[in-house]
């Protein structure tokens, strides 16, 4: 190939490791209002997702088979991951994949630590103030209450996993995630970047993988219900006696933000490194 040919074929894998190793580097040179910014960003845009998946939960498990209706929640949920690519943000379980840049000695710890941690809070951010803005818009009573019904249901059920359960669903998630990202390394235009995200992000979700930022929205959200809206709470039928802030941090947030990282730094970025990028001794 000539230097005036233009490639208009997707990547391939060894060029995606590359391409992948230099966006990592990139992020980790971010300036700290930056990644402030698009982490909070990031956080509400992955709350989209959730409040989208919630609205077309509501009243599907009764209406099609279940695996049927799961694969309808998991399509609409990758709205988040679409605006984060597509519309530029910082999520940190796609930011799992800075490791393979850290393991190539051009990201240093710190400042792989530095990106994850800034990200994650920022992520924690927009994803409660989503929660926020949505309890105080109502949405919840809509459709004769349903949607809070569905709002209760899945911060309950997430907030009942026991820690290894909650750890493995973690890792199994963002082994995907990451796999979505990897794959929009290869993209040439965004609709080349929407169909890479649509297939592993919709597999996620319709298996009941768990997802730390989504979660940071999800469980939140039933919390608020649970708590400032306790007639309607009443009125649901809804279990929620083991819903709680500390349920939602320790049996839920921090193993599945510990299995998020084991799936997207281990099973995704360290293999493609090993694979692509390791330089023998």
């Amino acid at each position: 190939m000539t230097t005036n040919e233009i490639r208009i074929d997707a990547l391939l894998p060894a060029e995606m490791a590359r391409r992948a190793e230099y966006v990592g580097v990139r992020k980790s040179q971010a300036q700290t209002t930056e990644l402030i910014a698009l982490s909070i960003l990031a956080g509400v845009f992955i709350a989209f997702g959730a409040i989208f998946a919630t609205t077309v939960a509501t009243g599907t498990a009764a209406a099609w088979p279940y695996g049927v209706a799961r694969l309808l929640v998991g399509l609409v949920f990758c709205l988040g991951l679409v605006l984060v690519i597509v519309g530029g943000a910082e999520l940190f379980t796609g930011n799992n994949l800075i490791a393979m840049a850290w393991a190539s000695g051009k990201v240093s710890t710190r400042a792989l630590l530095r990106n994850w941690v800034i990200v994650y809070i920022g992520n924690f951010i927009g994803s409660i103030g989503a929660a926020l803005l949505m309890f105080a818009s109502k949405q919840y009573t809509f459709g004769g209450g349903g949607v809070g019904v569905s709002a209760l249901s899945i911060a309950a059920g997430k907030a009942q996993l026991d820690f290894l359960q909650a750890l493995v669903l973690g890792i199994l998630c963002n082994a995907l995630v990451c796999l979505a990202v990897w794959l929009t390394f290869s993209a040439r235009s965004t609709l080349d970047k929407i169909a890479a995200i649509l297939f592993p992000i919709t597999a996620f979700v319709a298996a009941g993988f768990e997802h730390s930022v989504a979660n940071m929205y999800f469980v939140p959200m039933g919390l608020f219900i649970k708590q400032f809206d306790p007639l309607f709470t009443a009125a649901a039928g809804v279990d929620v006696a083991g819903l709680t802030w500390g349920a939602f941090l320790f049996n839920n947030l921090l193993p599945v933000t510990l299995g998020n990282i084991i799936g997207g730094t281990l099973l995704v970025a360290g293999f493609y490194w090993t694979v692509y990028l390791r330089r023998p001794e």
